[in-house]
């Protein structure tokens, strides 16, 4: 029945997304919410200034229906509204800095201090909520293949707040190519789905499955050429989506590797930062990672494939190492 239950709410939210998309993306043109591309960004991109962004909206909004409405129930369960706090949540931030940048007709959103701390904000007052609604919540964490199991005390919502911010930046950074965000979280949230079936935390399983459902509707639309973005508005919702769900299937290291591609971006950033900055020289052509490979003449198509595959092993090893 679970699996049932599973299947007919992936297919729900693959289907009510494709049926909204069409007429959202008309709206979205009608009100001029366009991509606005860097000056200093690939040439090959420029083309895509315009193309209607924040469809992010649309694939949040459409999971949160089906959650709630296909399974009324759910209006009880803590771990639900948990799953919808961090979702949305982060979204919000999102969805206010894309719309001071379409209606700005500039890069600049929000100030990063205060998306920031926005995002800080979420962060914390999710594991304060998780503290006072989940009685099973504690601090432990568990370590893979070794079976251990670590108390980290009040070391734990400092894990918390960090994988929440920096996982929502990580989407962030790669949601750079047609597409590449949207099939890399799809290929991450799979495996937390197999997590909660296996803790027989089915909810949290319909909920993933959910919005991989409406992921797959929303890339019918974002894969190459794109006809809509997500924006941050999807890219920071999608980041603390997984980690949400990494800490409530109690996979909170496991969310490092299933991620691996987000800290692989994350980290080409960084270290193009600091290379540039001590040294007076680039590591990459250009940052995040994505775009170096375009630099040395992939083609967009070929990386973001490419990338969906790294994704995919992280993602089997991951579930590999989860259930040993």
């Amino acid at each position: 029945m679970s699996f049932v239950q599973i299947l007919i709410n992936f297919i729900a939210g693959f289907v009510l997304v494709m049926a909204v998309m069409p007429k959202s993306i008309e709206y979205f043109k009608k009100l001029k919410f366009g991509q606005v591309e860097r000056e200093e960004g690939l040439e090959s991109h420029k083309q895509k200034g315009g193309t209607p962004t924040m469809g992010g909206i649309v694939f949040i909004l459409c999971s949160v229906l089906v959650v709630y409405i296909l399974n009324f129930s759910y209006f009880q369960n803590p771990y639900i509204h948990l799953i919808t706090f961090a979702f949305v949540g982060y979204g919000l931030v999102g969805f206010i800095d894309d719309y001071l940048i379409v209606v700005r007709k500039t890069n600049e959103g929000l100030k990063p201090l205060y998306k920031y701390t926005l995002q800080s904000v979420v962060a914390i007052l999710f594991y304060i909520l998780a503290q006072q609604f989940i009685p099973e919540f504690d601090t432990i964490i568990q370590i893979p293949l070794l079976h251990m199991n670590i108390d980290l005390g009040w070391f734990y919502p400092v894990l918390v707040y960090f994988m929440f911010t920096a996982e929502s930046n990580a989407v962030n950074l790669t949601d750079g190519l047609d597409g590449l965000a949207t099939g890399l979280s799809m290929v991450a949230i799979a495996p937390f789905v197999i997590f909660a079936v296996m803790i027989k935390n089915i909810p949290v399983a319909i909920y993933a499955m959910i919005i991989v459902g409406a992921l797959l509707g929303f890339m019918y639309f974002n894969y190459h050429p794109a006809r809509i973005f997500m924006g941050d508005t999807g890219s920071l919702a999608l980041g603390g989506l997984l980690a949400s769900l990494a800490v409530l299937t109690s996979q909170e290291l496991l969310l490092i590797l299933i991620g691996g591609v987000f800290l692989m971006e994350t980290l080409s950033v960084i270290i193009q930062v600091v290379s540039f900055k001590t040294r007076g020289k680039r590591v990459f052509k250009m940052a995040p990672i994505h775009h170096h490979f375009e630099m040395l003449g992939w083609t967009e198509q070929q990386v973001v494939i490419s990338f969906w595959f790294l994704g995919f092993i992280c993602g089997i090893i991951g579930i590999v190492l989860g259930v040993m």
